[in-house]
């Protein structure tokens, strides 16, 4: 199998485990919406951002340097590997572990404070897990990845409900969490012998060698967090008038970024797919080819995240009573302004791995740096006099800010600059589907979207904006 069809056959499974993957997450977040309500939400909300600090924070930059170091020619994968685990249970350990210390002096209920001390140990296995889906992701096989993600997602539902029809509260869905993690860390660990042989090492002067050379990626990665999580954390903690109580904002807030955080999977799945090819690319000085590849991967993520930005505006109060339950329709609000800042995660996050694969992380440190400083100032106005609408809004800022500076970057040190001719095409397809959402009418969330889809792709390929080779030349590969 060449490599055009390693990627086809990889993108292929994955889309198809993703969109089972996705619907069995969605079918949790269903259950646990109406289970926990708005307030219950809030704190389910709480509890999950408040541990991803400390997770990022143990990730020490260690998941994308695994990618990056054991995809380099005529290297000892196996030593590589087993140090890297290593490293990251160390480290996953201590700062995960101090998240039931850290949490008890925030002004959380008892209920919350114990939820993150159970939930520490699925953060762990979690960690451990991204250092093997590396491994996978080098060797073009995210096909066992998906079959994990798709296992997991099935004991995830399986024992929610049993955690919800037993009424074990907030503290049996964060149990739950722990098996299902606990199984894909297994599942994947099994699958992992195939590729190389991983055992624990702990080789220190190597653990100085990769702290040295993922430290940059570590710190981009903090301040990535600040802004990208900050504005959860700071509604849970920010004292303000509210007529249903913060953390019932938290919930409906945490609502529609749990659809955000559906959508962003499918950029950071392809990227995943893309970035041993870059580096390698860019390592052998094939700059053509280079360019071509981020050129490419720029049209699929504009083609992808253009309509579903435009499309919600008309769908999102629907999305949400239908995925949350009624009691969340007032997350639709938020859902069309947070949409747009998944449009431009889909962007940024090309071109934030382009330049990982160049080697140029310590240059990201700055941008990152000014953006979760201003983006931090931003919440803490804009939460205290809007609510969950001056999150949202921060957040817009925040990413939008972050694609455009990335993209500089991108020129100044590739000289690739994207082609935005895709972007007007997919506008005006985008445009054209909008308008006979609105023409219809159709009161069927699900016959509308499917509709919606058949509108924008016949428009996009009428505009050119795909062809019929490029169809035919997917089918072949």
């Amino acid at each position: 199998m060449n490599l055009s069809a390693k990627i086809a056959y990889n993108t292929l499974i994955q889309f198809i485990s993703k969109i089972i993957a996705t619907f069995l997450g969605l079918f949790t977040i269903a259950f646990i919406t109406r289970y926990l309500g708005q307030e219950g939400f809030g704190e389910y909300t709480t509890v999950n951002t408040f541990l991803s600090f400390f997770a990022i924070i143990a990730d020490l930059g260690l998941t994308l340097t695994t990618v990056q170091m054991i995809s380099k020619p005529n290297v000892d994968q196996n030593k590589i590997l087993g140090n890297l685990l290593s490293l990251r249970l160390i480290s996953a350990i201590f700062f995960i572990g101090l998240s039931p210390i850290v949490v008890l002096f925030f002004p959380y209920s008892s209920d919350v404070k114990s939820a993150v001390a159970i939930a520490s140990v699925c953060f762990i296995l979690i960690a451990l897990n991204q250092i093997l889906v590396g491994l996978f992701q080098k060797n073009l096989r995210m096909d066992k990845v998906s079959i994990a993600e798709v296992i997991n997602r099935i004991f995830l539902l399986v024992t929610t409900i049993f955690a919800i029809k037993t009424d074990m509260g907030l503290n049996g869905l964060m149990i739950s969490m722990v098996i299902a993690s606990a199984i894909n860390f297994i599942l994947l660990y099994l699958f992992s012998k195939k590729y190389a042989i991983i055992k624990f090492r702990f080789d220190f002067d190597y653990w100085k060698k990769i702290i040295l050379y993922s430290w940059p990626i570590a710190l981009t990665i903090t301040f990535n967090l600040v802004y990208l999580r900050a504005d959860t954390l700071f509604l849970s903690i920010i004292n303000r008038p509210s007529k249903i109580g913060i953390i019932a904002e938290v919930g409906i807030y945490g609502a529609a970024y749990k659809v955000i955080d559906v959508l962003i999977t499918l950029p950071f799945m392809f990227i995943g797919i893309i970035l041993p090819i870059l580096t390698t690319n860019w390592a052998k000085k094939n700059k053509k080819e280079f360019n071509k590849i981020i050129q490419k991967t720029f049209n699929f993520m504009v083609i992808i995240a253009i309509p579903i930005a435009i499309g919600a505006q008309y769908t999102a109060n629907d999305i949400m009573s239908l995925i949350a339950g009624k009691n969340f329709v007032s997350s639709g609000p938020i859902l069309k302004i947070l949409i747009w800042a998944s449009t431009a995660i889909f962007i940024s996050t090309i071109f934030s791995h382009v330049l990982i694969a160049m080697n140029k992380q310590k240059k990201l440190i700055k941008i990152y740096f000014f953006i979760a400083i201003t983006s931090v100032l931003g919440y803490l106005v804009a939460i205290y006099y809007f609510s969950y609408f001056g999150a949202a809004w921060v957040t817009i800022y925040s990413e939008v800010t972050m694609t455009i500076m990335l993209i500089y970057m991108t020129k100044k040190y590739s000289g690739f600059f994207p082609n935005i001719l895709i972007v007007i095409k997919a506008l005006i397809a985008s445009l054209i589907m909008a308008g006979m959402i609105y023409l219809f009418k159709i009161d069927n969330l699900i016959i509308s979207l499917i509709l919606s889809s058949i509108i924008y792709f016949v428009s996009l390929f009428l505009l050119k904006g795909f062809s019929k080779q490029d169809i035919l030349n997917l089918l072949n590969k």
